[in-house]
């Protein structure tokens, strides 16, 4: 890539505002994830309700994607994020003051947290409409490694709950969102060239386009994947090994952190290769790595070790999938946002709902991982059924200069 075209083609300062707003609204996201083993046994979960309480911020943020699609094209991304953060930001303001006592209570403040999952719909519009068709795998990319706030939650958030008590951590979590808040009202800018808004019932008129679909399963399996895992390893690494709280958190961060950093490469890597391709052995090591983790390995580093793998995966099939919505649907880009990461949110919480489900009932994590294992495979299938069409229709050469 030539960093000087790249740097000419878009706006910086608006690049690093949506990266920085992602970043931290996915820490506070997965936030339950990394404080589960303290909550569950404050208030008495079990392994299904534990699973339910990671996964319901996921399917709120899934859910919320589409309407802050929505409302990124009516009142432009930058706005609309801050919107976004404010509720964050309250609702956290509201936790830590008042506390948190009872299962339904952190459900509740589960849904508001979706809010920081519907980040997604607003930062990688606000960072897109600044870039041309050859750059979009790496301008999204960069925005798109925001997911790395996922670690920083896994990394700190345990041991700051054991220092000062898990309610304490999310008025703790309070500052650096209110830092970037203020950051990003004074530096992010929405590009020149914004569509206009459209009717509500146009918003549904891209769901007739059966590439929608396909980009919505494709993205339910590899952001569905990262985001599931992120939310449940710690809880796992708890359980299935009796690692502590803070040491699980340490084994997360480092898949998590494993799968958000090359997020950026697999759009590089899709920008130079084509996203197809880059997919097409994505889906392969993940479905390969998330059978083996199935098994139970013996001891905890094993597993960490196939964590990271499927999550390098996946977190490059993040990458990879944004390489090509843009070039697909640049017009409705907003809504597409939504909807495909929307689908990515459902099948995290399909992911991780199910892994707690699963132990519940069976006293084991193994159907959760094999079906989702399943999935990614049937994802590669679709792929190879669409690539040629893709490839001689809105991929072809003389349609644009990005390579499919």
């Amino acid at each position: 890539m030539d960093r000087k075209a790249f740097l000419r083609a878009g706006h910086p300062p608006t690049l690093l505002a949506a990266f920085l707003y992602f970043d931290l609204a996915f820490m506070v996201w997965v936030l339950l994830g990394p404080l589960g083993v303290q909550i569950a046994a404050d208030l008495g979960l079990d392994h299904a309700q534990k699973g339910f309480m990671v996964a319901l911020p996921v399917l709120a943020g899934a859910i919320l994607r589409f309407v802050m699609g929505v409302l990124v094209d009516h009142l432009g991304p930058r706005r609309s994020g801050a919107v976004g953060q404010l509720i964050v930001i309250g609702a956290l303001a509201a936790a830590w003051w008042f506390g948190i006592t009872s299962y339904h209570q952190v459900l509740l403040l589960g849904f508001f947290l979706g809010f920081a999952g519907a980040s997604f719909a607003v930062a990688l519009p606000l960072a897109s409409r600044w870039y041309p068709p050859e750059h979009q795998g790496t301008a999204l990319g960069i925005a798109g490694a925001g997911n790395s706030g996922t670690a920083l939650a896994a990394l700190f958030a345990p041991g700051l709950a054991l220092a000062f008590g898990w309610s304490n951590v999310f008025g703790l979590a309070l500052i650096p969102l209110v830092l970037v808040f203020v950051f990003y009202l004074v530096v992010a800018r929405d590009a020149p060239e914004c569509p206009p808004p459209k009717p509500l019932g146009d918003y549904f008129k891209v769901l007739k386009d059966k590439d929608a679909w396909w980009f919505m399963f494709f993205y339910s399996v590899t952001f569905g994947g990262f985001v599931g895992l992120a939310s449940s390893l710690t809880i796992y690494f708890n359980t299935q090994y009796g690692l502590d709280a803070k040491t699980a958190g340490y084994f997360t961060a480092a898949c998590v952190f494993a799968g958000s950093v090359v997020r950026p490469v697999g759009g590089a890597v899709a920008d130079r290769i084509g996203g197809i391709r880059t997919l097409t052995a994505m889906y392969l090591v993940a479905a390969a790595f998330l059978v083996l983790v199935s098994f139970a390995l013996p001891a905890a580093w094993m597993a960490l070790a196939a964590f990271v793998a499927a999550m390098l995966a996946l977190g490059m099939g993040n990458g990879a999938v944004f390489q090509l919505v843009p070039q697909r649907f640049r017009r409705e880009i907003g809504v597409m946002t939504g909807l495909v990461g929307m689908a990515g949110g459902i099948g995290g919480f399909y992911l991780a709902s199910s892994l707690g489900y699963a132990r519940q009932a069976t006293g084991s994590y193994q159907a959760g991982f094999l079906i989702f294992a399943a999935l990614a495979v049937f994802a590669l299938l679709g792929l190879t059924m669409v690539k040629a069409r893709w490839r001689t229709t809105w991929g072809a050469a003389h349609l644009t200069s990005a390579r499919i």
